[in-house]
């Protein structure tokens, strides 16, 4: 089976220190091998700071601030995790509304390990079938989601998964879902 292109798409990764440096190198990799675009979009300029679980890991560039950067500019949506950067961005107004804009218009969104904690926020998950780190199991199960424990979920656009060992079946049906777009109720 050949990986669908995503030629011509232009996907956001919205991101900020604190991250899960492989939860956003290798999705990127595989959607900038897939053809598309990828902006890394972040509250801050310049870059943010990876970690390899506890552990410093390397600085990504910032290609555009969330005061630059608008959902009707992109494709598709993907949130890394880390436990630092979705905590950050769920307190960031900016960034929730962000996520809204992808929601709302019901263009597809991908998000690992803690990277729903910022669904959350947006008012997302509500009777949504997904996944996630199991420390956000009761979280999203509260905001109304039906949690499972799968490697990835796909519910209408959205694509969830648990962890880093999950990201060759994460990255796989992310490209499908942006290769599909937009999906309305």
């Amino acid at each position: 089976m050949t990986t669908p292109s995503l030629t011509g798409k232009t996907i956001a990764v919205l991101a900020t220190d604190g991250f899960e440096q492989v939860e956003l190198t290798q999705p990127v990799a595989a959607l900038k091998a897939a053809g598309a675009s990828v902006h890394i979009v972040s509250p801050k300029p310049g870059v943010i700071q990876g970690f390899k679980h506890h552990d410093k890991g390397d600085t990504t560039p910032v290609d555009k601030t969330l005061g630059d950067a608008s959902p009707e500019d992109y494709d598709g949506l993907l949130l890394p995790g880390g436990v630092i950067n979705p905590d950050v961005l769920r307190l960031e107004e900016a960034a929730i509304a962000f996520i809204r804009g992808f929601t709302e218009k019901g263009k597809p969104v991908a998000a690992i390990c803690h990277g729903p904690w910022t669904l959350i926020n947006a008012g997302a998950v509500s009777g949504r079938r997904m996944t996630s780190w199991p420390s956000l199991e009761i979280d999203l199960r509260n905001a109304g989601a039906e949690w499972v424990d799968e490697e990835v979920v796909v519910d209408q656009g959205l694509v969830t998964s648990r962890k880093p060992d999950d990201l060759p079946a994460f990255c796989a049906k992310m490209i499908e879902e942006f290769a599909e777009g937009r999906h309305q109720d």
